[in-house]
């Protein structure tokens, strides 16, 4: 058994890869990492952006569909579904051996439609209607207008990966949409075995956050709390997870077959050097979540990683963090809110700079 393999094996917790690439699919490197462990694979358009940009694997397919007349934008979500069906397949054995908890890959609807709920249901249906495999994820950010599209495509039976969480307050809305959109599916003779989600909980842009707003304050207090907010929060994530789906409201869902809508440990690499390189996989394993992760912190893991169960550790700990943060002078909604817009502009910034690329390259194309 591989170091990676353990999470899942011992405690419950599925390793995902948070990277997609042609060059993996191709070279078999994806296959080789789902041997070794990986359960899953999300992506995002700065993902897509960085691998489109970053390789010719990507040429000979876009020169061709827009010599047949495909626009730009056309053209890149063609890419992206090709490589998500591979990705798909190679993946289908973890997602039939798990019974559908696993094996699962996730895209992303376009980062402009984050704030128009019609546009990201549409988006979501579409991609759920154009790719038609059973462990595919459609990726929506939690922001106020995504929460309920989230319930309006749960409630149509499709299975959706909740994205960019900051904060408690957004993860509880995003825990009610779940759980509305499947009352609403079984209220419709809807099957809920067949829905599955994921709840994406960024972490370490939290202390990142967090950090600069402590040293801001500059007390010796506040400089005390650097580094161990997010973790804290996480935890108390996972209090409300187990809080949510327990008692009678989720036992008559869970009777009718519906699975559980694990939290997903987001953001994962640390990015503080000063912090150790697996904070944010070490302090938060345990039962029902998922950790995805990109190679670098998949590679610091299986050297010096430590396995246990931590999860459910600390709460009480978790909870002074808390008050003495909000006793400092910061507020965990504002954080939330300032990263939420963060990071829907970074994938929208990516988005558009990716589509200038492949713009460029079309045009060159022309001139030949």
């Amino acid at each position: 058994m591989t170091k990676l393999q353990r999470p899942y094996a011992q405690h419950g917790q599925s390793p995902w890869l948070d990277n997609l690439t042609r060059g993996y699919l191709r070279d078999g490197t994806l296959a080789r990492m789902v041997a070794d462990g990986i359960r899953g694979v999300t992506a995002n358009p700065t993902i897509f952006a960085k691998a489109i940009d970053g390789s010719a694997d990507y040429d000979e397919q876009f020169s061709s569909l827009t010599a047949a007349g495909w626009s730009v934008e056309d053209a890149y979500w063609e890419l992206v579904v090709a490589d998500i069906t591979v990705a798909l397949a190679v993946l289908r054995p973890v997602f039939d051996a798990a019974d559908g908890t696993d094996g699962f890959v996730s895209v992303e609807v376009a980062p402009e439609l984050a704030r128009d709920t019609k546009a990201t249901i549409d988006a979501a249906r579409g991609l759920h209607q154009r790719v038609d495999q059973p462990n595919l994820f459609v990726k929506i950010p939690a922001t106020a207008q995504g929460a309920p599209a989230v319930e309006a495509m749960i409630a149509e039976g499709r299975s959706i990966n909740i994205t960019l969480i900051f904060s408690l307050t957004r993860y509880a809305e995003v825990i009610e949409a779940y759980l509305s959109g499947l009352e609403a599916f079984t209220a419709g003779g809807g099957d809920p075995a067949r829905v599955h989600s994921v709840a994406s909980f960024f972490v370490s842009r939290v202390d990142t956050e967090v950090d600069q707003r402590l040293e801001a304050i500059g007390t010796d207090e506040a400089l005390e709390l650097r580094g161990q907010v997010a973790v804290a929060q996480a935890k108390l994530a996972y209090s409300l997870f187990t809080e949510r789906f327990s008692g009678p409201r989720w036992q008559r869902l869970a009777r009718l077959g519906a699975h559980l809508q694990r939290p997903l440990w987001a953001s994962t690499s640390t990015k503080n050097p000063t912090y150790p390189d697996t904070l944010y996989v070490d302090q938060l394993i345990g039962p029902n979540t998922v950790n995805t992760l990109p190679e670098p912190t998949i590679a610091a893991f299986e050297d010096h990683g430590t396995l246990a169960c931590t999860i459910d550790s600390g709460v009480q700990d978790a909870d002074e963090v808390m008050r003495r943060l909000a006793a400092a002078g910061i507020d965990m909604d504002d954080v939330g809110l300032t990263l939420e817009d963060r990071g829907v502009a970074g994938f929208h910034e990516s988005f558009q700079d990716m589509l200038a690329g492949l713009a460029a390259k079309a045009h060159r194309r022309t001139r030949r």
